[in-house]
């Protein structure tokens, strides 16, 4: 694995696939349970998507699960400062995660959503809110963002989306798992 001074500022791609897909007045984020130290799989059955605060958030990672951890307790704390507003709370921990010498080592990406909103967070500070309502991040990501492309044409069900993006994902890169973990929200 490198660290993000090796790809020139860029936030290397993890282990791990996770996708989010924002539909027909769903969100659905979806992973895969594999944790993998180098070639070897370490866990079979991790749970990299959860609720956080009072369960009206969802959110998934890719990258160091200590890492993750913080960031998913960082993000909780700053939704009870910003009154449960999603936006305004994934906007002050990038910029935490960006300034801050300790939380700037953090290796990991997140995808978080709310009923209102899909965004991907990373360390440069980038709040994304994906085009199309879909998002996918990891090593698998790209592979499971396809998927869920061309199969919005044909279903309307955005858990099936990423239920069958995770599938593909999981046949292709060898860092992913089939032992998916999905959280949905309703509008």
């Amino acid at each position: 694995m490198t660290n993000s001074s090796d790809n020139h500022g860029m936030i290397p791609w993890h282990g791990t696939t996770i996708i989010g897909v924002k539909a027909n007045g769903k969100t659905v984020i979806a992973g895969d349970g594999q944790v993998s130290m180098g070639n070897t799989v370490m866990k079979p059955n991790a749970r990299k998507v959860r609720r956080l605060g009072d369960g009206s958030v969802i959110a998934g990672f890719a990258g160091a699960t200590a890492d993750a951890f913080t960031l998913f307790e960082r993000l909780e704390k700053k939704l009870e400062q910003h009154r449960g507003q999603l936006m305004r709370a994934a906007v002050e921990l990038a910029k935490d995660w960006r300034t801050d010498k300790y939380l700037r080592n953090l290796e990991a990406l997140m995808i978080v959503a709310d009923k209102d909103v899909l965004l991907i967070l990373t360390g440069n500070g980038d709040v994304l809110e994906p085009e199309h309502g879909i998002a996918a991040i990891g090593s698998g990501g790209n592979y499971a963002l396809s998927a869920a492309k061309a199969l919005v044409d044909y279903e309307t069900d955005p858990e099936k989306i990423a239920r069958k993006a995770m599938a593909v994902a999981a046949e292709v890169c060898v860092f992913t798992n089939d032992r998916v973990t999905v959280e949905t929200i309703d509008a």
